[in-house]
C-alpha cells in the first residue's frame, strides 16, 4: 500500500467519534436532518454516530432507576461511553428544551460515573419558525453545565425556517446554512482536541 494511502487510513481511523442525539422523534425531523448534514460535512475530521432510539429511554423515575437500568438506558449510556463527545442538535418547543432530549440527559446524568462530566458537548438547532432555537439551546446549555458536559462556547448556530433549508429528501440545500454548518463543525474538532488535551494535562 502507498505511503499515502496508509496514512489516510489511519487517519480515518483515528478520527474522534461524536455521538450525535436529535432532541425529536419525529422521522423527518428537521434537526435529524441537520445531524445527516452535519455527518456529511464532518467526514474529514470526525465520526458522527447519529442515535435514533431515544423513543425507547422511559421517563426517569428512581423507583425504575433503583433496580436493574431499562435496555433503552443501557444502549444510550453504551453510545456514550464508546464516544469521544457529544453532538445535539434541538428543536424549541413552547420556548424549551423537549422533554424526551432532557429526559435522556437526566438518565445519563444519573449514571456512575457521571458520563457527562468532562464530555466534549456542542449544539446547533433547526426550526419551522422563524426565531430559531435560541431559548432551547440556552436552557440546554444551562442543564449541560449543571452535568459537567465541556460546551463549546462559540461558533453557535440557529437555522431558523428550516422547511426552506432542506430539500423535499432532506438533504441541505441552503448554501449559507451549509457554510455555517461548515465552520460549525471544523470549530467542534478543535474544541473536541482542545478539550482533550485539558483533561491529559489535569490529569497529569
Amino acid at each position: 500500500m502507498p505511503n499515502s494511502a496508509r496514512e489516510k487510513v489511519v487517519d480515518v481511523a483515528m478520527r474522534p467519534v461524536v455521538l450525535a442525539l436529535a432532541g425529536s422523534l419525529r422521522r423527518r425531523s428537521y434537526n435529524k436532518q441537520l445531524l445527516a448534514a452535519a455527518e456529511l460535512h464532518a467526514r474529514p475530521t470526525l465520526a458522527i454516530r447519529i442515535y435514533d432510539d431515544l423513543a425507547s429511554v422511559p421517563l426517569f423515575n428512581e423507583d425504575i432507576e433503583a433496580h436493574d437500568p431499562p435496555d433503552g438506558v443501557v444502549r444510550l449510556a453504551a453510545a456514550l461511553v464508546q464516544s469521544d463527545a457529544l453532538l445535539i442538535a434541538t428543536p424549541e418547543y413552547n420556548q424549551g428544551v423537549p422533554g424526551v432530549l432532557k429526559n435522556a440527559i437526566d438518565w445519563l446524568s444519573r449514571s456512575e460515573p457521571d458520563l457527562l462530566d468532562g464530555k466534549p458537548t456542542a449544539i446547533l438547532g433547526a426550526s419551522a419558525g422563524p426565531w430559531g432555537t435560541r431559548l432551547a439551546q440556552a436552557s440546554l446549555r444551562h442543564t449541560l453545565a449543571a452535568c459537567g458536559a465541556i460546551v463549546m462556547p462559540q461558533p453557535q448556530m440557529y437555522v431558523r425556517e428550516a422547511a426552506n433549508a432542506f430539500d423535499s429528501d432532506g438533504a441541505l440545500t441552503d448554501e449559507r446554512v451549509r457554510s455555517s454548518l461548515s465552520a460549525f463543525v471544523g470549530s467542534f474538532h478543535s474544541w473536541i482536541e482542545g478539550s482533550s488535551s485539558l483533561r491529559r494535562r489535569v490529569n497529569c
